[in-house]
């Protein structure tokens, strides 16, 4: 048996550490290992433009206009986003990627490149991070034949777990406010605490604009009771090794996170799906009218395929099923873009165990 460890440790190793899934020499990212929206299809860009638009406005088009990319891969959105963009916007936006990873050679010269992301009230614009909070590392508890939670300790070579030590007050208090489920043998608690402390932070480099994550999660009330820690590699799900060979993953406790957020910001957030959020911003995957298939082949075509990109992007049983969690930050929520809903109400919490 190898090395055991917590799993916030084991991944922190595994993704970031120097021999890191995101962080070695050869640099593998998510190049064939998994798809995200920013990667599916280039419509993804088009409508985020809408939305920095949207944020453009409401700020009253300031220079410059910071757009920053939490856990940007290789840049693939602020690369498509600095292409698009009008050149009234063009000329003021300042693109940054955050990675833990080096930049690719090829990055435009355009777009800066930093390791964390930007200190507290220095940004005045948007802040994207779109599947970054499912790859902040976490612990992970389990419950013995008392009903008592223990971390779980992972072998860092085979991926075997152990039962460790009781939960430390901070994460004991998680559990108490956030996990709204069973406590019985085999149920398996996803601490949520880092990615809570990890988006308040986002949230506080904001002095004003709006904060955007998109991602996989839950509510209370429906927490997966065991647990939602996966493992991928080229494409295919696998075992949850942390040996720094593939990604490992566990989806968010959005109401949590949003919590988090708002206590920073001073303001209600707006959570919404991206199916609603993408279709407020102008994509349906509604197909295109037959008859332009005799009058414009080449524009049916066209239209076809960006029909079929969007729904893709809005399918509620796939991309389209992610959560999106708008924060504004001293800045008016009328003033995001039309067809959003209004800021969310958490769901009750008196369901006892």
């Amino acid at each position: 048996m190898g090395e055991m460890t917590g799993w916030r440790d084991a991944m922190q190793r595994a993704l970031y550490g120097p021999d890191g899934f995101f962080s070695r020499p050869d640099r593998p990212g998510s190049t064939g290992h998994f798809r995200t929206s920013a990667h599916s299809s280039p419509l993804f860009a088009t409508a985020m433009l809408r939305f920095v638009v949207a944020a453009d406005e409401a700020l009253g088009r300031p220079d410059p206009l910071d757009v920053v990319d939490i856990g940007a891969g290789r840049g693939d959105l602020l690369r498509r986003l600095a292409v698009l963009a009008p050149a009234y916007l063009q000329a003021r936006l300042r693109l940054t990627a955050v990675e833990v990873a080096g930049p690719p050679e090829d990055l435009p010269p355009g777009i800066s490149w930093q390791s964390d992301p930007p200190p507290a009230n220095t940004m005045r614009g948007l802040l994207l991070a779109t599947e970054w909070l499912d790859n902040v590392p976490l612990d992970v508890a389990g419950v013995d034949d008392a009903g008592r939670l223990h971390y779980l300790l992972v072998d860092l070579d085979t991926g075997g777990e152990r039962m460790g030590g009781p939960l430390t007050a901070t994460d004991a208090d998680w559990v108490d406010r956030w996990w709204g489920g069973p406590l019985r043998p085999g149920v398996r608690v996803e601490l949520g605490a880092p990615r809570d402390e990890a988006w308040a932070g986002a949230v506080g480099a904001l002095d004003q604009g709006v904060a955007l994550t998109v991602d996989y999660g839950h509510l209370w009330g429906a927490r997966p009771l065991w647990g939602t820690l996966t493992a991928f590699h080229e494409g295919r799900v696998t075992s949850t090794v942390p040996d720094g060979s593939r990604d490992l993953t566990a989806h968010v406790a959005f109401d949590s996170v949003a919590a988090a957020g708002e206590r920073v910001a001073g303001a209600p957030a707006v959570l919404t799906s991206q199916r609603t959020a993408l279709r407020a911003l102008g994509l349906d995957g509604a197909r295109p009218p037959l008859g332009l298939a005799s009058t414009d082949p080449a524009g049916y075509v066209r239209a076809l395929s960006a029909a079929t990109q969007a729904a893709d992007l809005t399918d509620p049983d796939g991309l389209g099923g992610h959560f999106w969690l708008v924060q504004p930050v001293q800045i008016d929520p009328e003033t995001l873009p039309a067809g959003l809903p209004p800021p969310w109400t958490p769901p009750p919490m008196d369901v006892a165990r």
